[in-house]
């Protein structure tokens, strides 16, 4: 009879240590999985972030394009942050501006970009110094930020734009 008493209670035994290992396992799944997506919802403001700059960057172009001097003159100064809005007052003519009032993209991203003027040696290279200003190019940067987790993250892209018209 003793005997019958211990088979009975080791079935008991395995079935609560077989609860024990699947809700530890389980356990780690979850925290995986909300690692997994935490990191997918940061890489996707990270791509959206990226996509903004380069839509900036093509922005200001346009805005080149219009007219150089809208770029090469006071109209923007040299290392000032400015803002993209796209002006849609006139039905025929839609075209990107620049404002010094901030925007905020998709309730998250800032957008910002700056103009620079370069400098070229003797020999036509672009240097960071000295040398004289090249009248038909200017560095742009284009930055967006964004707040996630509690923290201000930034992308940014730069390049240089010519007087091409």
């Amino acid at each position: 009879m003793g005997r019958k008493n211990l088979q009975k209670g080791s079935g008991l035994v395995e079935i609560l240590v077989a609860i024990f290992i699947f809700s530890i396992i389980l356990g780690a799944l979850i925290n995986a999985s909300s690692a997994y997506f935490s990191g997918a919802g940061a890489n996707l403001l990270s791509t959206k972030a990226a996509y903004l700059a380069e839509e900036g960057i093509e922005a200001v172009k346009t805005i080149r394009d219009s007219n150089w001097s809208n770029i090469s003159t006071s109209t923007l100064e040299d290392n000032t942050d400015y803002y993209l809005y796209f002006d849609t007052s006139s039905s025929t003519n839609n075209i990107w501006k620049a404002t010094t009032t901030a925007s905020i993209i998709d309730n998250n991203f800032v957008r910002t970009f700056k103009v620079n003027s370069v400098n070229r040696d003797a020999n036509g290279r672009i240097i960071s110094s000295g040398g004289t200003i090249d009248a038909y190019t200017k560095k742009l940067t284009v930055s967006i930020s964004w707040v996630s987790n509690n923290s201000t993250t930034t992308k940014s892209l730069s390049t240089y734009i010519t007087n091409i018209l």
